[in-house]
This record gives C-alpha cells, structure tokens and sequence, in this order.
C-alpha cells in the first residue's frame, strides 16, 4: 500500500531535469547556476540568505530566483513562506544537458556559465576547504591536471567512464560516517580549435 501525500507538504524533487532551450537560457549565467546548485544541496532558502552566501545584493538574488522560476527550475514554498520573506525551493535534483544533442549558442552558453561556476566552486575551496579541512580528508582529497592525447570520440568515452564511476556511487547510499563531497572533473580538448598534435616532421635525411 503506497501512502497518499498530504497536499499541504510542499512535493520532494523530482529527480532530474534535461534542459531544453528555455531552461539553458536561464541558466546561461553563472549566478543563476550557483543559486539553483545552492538550493538542490542544501535546500530552500531565501533570497536574503543565498544573497548573504554569495555576497550578492538582495534585490539582484531576488531578480535571479525569479528568472529561475519562471524557467520552471525552481519555486515559492509557500509552506515556509512570510509576509516578509519568500523561500524558494528546488523542484529538481540534478539537470542533464547533452551538447550533442543541444549545442549551438544556448547550449554553449549554458556551458560558459557551468564553466565559470566550477571555477568559483575551486576558488572557495582554495580559499575556505583546503586550510580548514581535517587531516583524514585532506589525505584523501585530489586537486590535479591531467592531460591525454585522444580523438573526440575517445573523450566521449573517457567521459562515459567517469560519470559511470560517480554514478555507482550516487545510487548506492552513503555509508557510517560518510558526508558530502565534490567530485569535479572537466573533460575539453586543450587546443580551443580543438586541432589534432601536428605529426612527427620525418628527418630531411630519411
């Protein structure tokens, strides 16, 4: 027998959206990404205090929420709502975006913002993690560069591989003592055209 859900309880997230054209536009802007991250990880908030967190002016926090609801990302939970405070909430866990599928402008876009997020994620954990973190974590924690020689459709791959690695960890549950941790990874060919390694030039006395 399933239990009926109280319609005064606000609905728990679904669990993944895949972005179409109007929810990359409104998510091509690094502070819009950071705020929705903000909401999926540690729940609904207000506009004052994800402004608070992110050092934003409250009227520009508040102007970006709106914008994230209206691309049907996020909305009012009206259950913790006041008169003088709105809190808003997720209405999904995660998002998923295939640039193979969606690229072009707004999916290059989106990817800019992703990309500028991700940076400001390392920036403050250079800046707050890393001093503060414990030793046990510090032992066991990566912060590196790596590069590879491969063809598009071997990144592909390699791609596939890593979120197959921290899917199974995703849908297993966490273990005794476990908290959350941030995997991070970006996979682009180093060359902005994206250009092949020019072949080994033969000796002139070959």
């Amino acid at each position: 027998m399933r239990d009926i859900p109280d319609p005064r309880e606000p609905a728990a997230p679904q669990d993944e959206i895949t972005l179409d054209t109007a929810a990359l536009r409104v998510l091509a802007h690094p502070v819009r990404l950071a705020l929705l991250n903000r909401l999926r990880s540690e729940g609904p908030a207000t506009a004052r205090q994800l402004a608070r967190h992110f050092d934003l002016d409250s009227g520009a926090a508040s102007y970006h929420l709106r914008r994230l609801a209206a691309g049907g990302l996020i909305e009012e939970d009206t259950e913790r709502g006041t008169r003088r405070d709105r809190w808003w909430r997720a209405l999904h866990r995660r998002s998923q975006h295939d640039p193979g599928e969606r690229g072009g402008p707004d999916g290059r876009a989106y990817t800019q913002a992703v990309a500028l997020a991700a940076a400001d994620t390392l920036r403050r954990a250079a800046v707050q993690t890393v001093p503060s973190m414990p030793d046990a974590w510090f032992a066991v924690s990566a912060f590196s560069d790596v590069s590879v020689e491969v063809t598009p459709a071997e990144l592909g791959a390699l791609k596939d591989e890593l979120f197959a690695v921290v899917e199974r960890y995703r849908e297993r549950g966490p273990s005794a003592g476990a908290a959350r941790a941030v995997v991070q990874f970006q996979v682009f060919p180093a060359d902005p055209a994206g250009d092949p390694a020019p072949d080994a030039i033969p000796d002139a006395g070959a």
